[in-house]
């Protein structure tokens, strides 16, 4: 039989001290990530979420929470929000025809309106595609959240709210990113229907 006991352990070790440094560290940007949401939300905006490889599922992860619930028995409404990874004929044809770079950009310039929130996942902050949505999306006057890892890249200090995970594990970035996605689908439940 195997033994992988310090491989276990190391990697549940590593995930748990990097996840308590989110309370002191990153506790006022998850705040104010989550009165942007809600704030868009209460103005009928809808919330834009995307990224690439395991960031690309934690966007559609985080989306479909909120369109169906994020907690068994909190009936409510559904929230609009919609992963832009999730097309595979714009995904492709953008791809094929401009190039990856734009896969989200395209669909934030056709879609995005200045009540609405982009809210974008890279582990490195240095993902083009996200960098170029980013910027079509400040174009357009969306209000821009950005969850980031390490020292957040080249996206650093550039949108309206960032969650810069402090780790250089990207394991350890996304860990953290779908807990910080789960605060903030029980922000919004909470605030705009008294769910807890």
């Amino acid at each position: 039989m195997l033994d992988h006991k310090n491989l276990i352990e190391t990697q549940i070790a590593d995930s748990i001290a990097v996840k308590q440094q989110l309370l002191p560290v990153l506790m006022p940007d998850i705040q104010k990530t989550g009165e942007i949401l809600v704030q868009s939300l209460n103005n009928s905006g809808i919330l834009y979420f995307c990224g690439n490889g395991g960031s690309s599922c934690d966007a559609s992860h985080i989306a479909a929470e909120l369109v169906v619930r994020y907690k068994s028995g909190n009936e409510r409404k559904a929230i609009p929000a919609l992963a832009l990874n999730s097309d595979q004929a714009v995904l492709t044809a953008c791809s094929n025809d401009y190039g990856y770079e734009y896969i989200f950009k395209r669909q934030i310039e056709a879609f995005g309106k200045p009540n609405d929130v982009f809210v974008g996942l890279t582990t490195s902050g240095n993902s083009q595609n996200i960098i170029l949505a980013h910027e079509a999306a400040k174009e357009i006057g969306m209000k821009t959240v950005l969850l980031l890892g390490g020292d957040g890249g080249k996206l650093k200090g550039l949108a309206d709210s960032e969650i810069i995970v402090p780790s250089k594990t990207t394991a350890r970035i996304q860990e953290s990113h779908i807990l910080i996605g789960h605060i903030l689908c029980s922000i919004i439940e909470k605030e705009l229907f008294g769910l807890s």
